[in-house]
């Protein structure tokens, strides 16, 4: 009977782990919605800003602007979104891996690198890793303001020769169960990875499916002052981008972790109904041996 106490004890641990599970499944679902919606719908904008700085790259001041000067990477700053929370699958791991390797393949290390961290996860990996970190929790607090501020700075930097590379590594939301790990190049300033940024952007198919628009660039003409347009709208545009970055973000953490918690949930239901076959079996099995000893006794009193 002891054997039986403990698969029934399992059997109770395992739904009360199967209604957390649920609960949780639920929750995520009604939040990846709203976040999917936000997502798509600001993917618009966050084009048309790509596609402005794009437009705009055929301005002769553009070509010598400090903001579009490569030039060999020696200290870099990468801005890392992750999530708050974990129970999402590998959606963490695989932003932190990637950007962890591209710093380690432009032979950077932890002395040369300074990360801004949104989202805790990410905080507490380059943390462990002796990285100058510099967190920012992945709320709703986090809007375009903060993000046109912070690359208002990262900007700033990069003109002054403080860094040399700023990059923002995200999770590219493509469906409800597919995301995908990605790196861009947020300055210097590149016609390619601005037509990447538009190209990630754009939806191939659906409701959200739109004509690609042209990002050659042109020969624009700025007043009052060409160098002084660019600086403020440069920075501005591209705190919308990586702005959008953060909303692909929260829309691949709901979606990743209603799939875990849907996978988790059912998992559970297969462990409690294997353990139930196992608690039937057993059971039987001890009601079969008590019935063969009281026959075995009644026999052994007959003799």
């Amino acid at each position: 009977m002891a054997g039986l106490k403990v698969i029934k004890s399992k059997i109770r641990s395992v739904g009360k782990t199967r209604t957390v599970t649920k609960a949780m499944e639920a929750v995520s679902a009604a939040k990846m919605r709203k976040a999917q919606q936000k997502a798509l719908s600001g993917r618009a904008y966050a084009r048309a800003a790509a596609s402005v700085l794009s437009r705009v790259a055929g301005a002769g001041a553009l070509q010598t602007h400090p903001l579009a000067q490569a030039r060999p990477v020696s200290r870099a700053l990468y801005i890392v979104i992750t999530s708050d929370k974990g129970l999402a699958g590998a959606l963490n791991s695989g932003v932190l891996r990637a950007a962890a390797a591209d710093i380690a393949g432009l032979g950077l290390t932890p002395e040369n690198t300074r990360v801004v961290a949104i989202g805790r996860k990410a905080g507490d990996f380059f943390e462990r890793r002796g990285f100058s970190v510099q967190m920012h929790p992945n709320t709703d607090l986090v809007d375009t303001n903060f993000m046109s501020s912070l690359l208002r700075t990262s900007a700033t930097e990069y003109s002054a020769g403080t860094v040399d590379l700023v990059k923002v590594g995200y999770q590219n939301f493509i469906s409800t169960f597919e995301q995908r790990p990605t790196l861009r190049t947020v300055f210097p300033l590149s016609i390619q990875e601005l037509a990447n940024v538009v190209g990630d952007i754009l939806p191939a198919r659906g409701a959200f499916a739109e004509p690609v628009l042209s990002t050659s660039s042109a020969p624009y003409t700025v007043e009052p002052s060409e160098e002084e347009v660019l600086g403020m709208l440069i920075p501005k545009l591209a705190g919308i981008f990586v702005y959008h970055a953060l909303l692909e973000t929260q829309a691949s953490e709901h979606s990743a972790r209603m799939v875990a918690m849907k996978s988790a949930s059912d998992k559970a239901s297969e462990m409690a109904d294997a353990l139930t076959l196992k608690f039937n079996k057993a059971r039987q099995a001890a009601i079969t041996r008590e019935v063969s000893e009281i026959t075995g006794g009644m026999e052994a009193m007959a003799a």
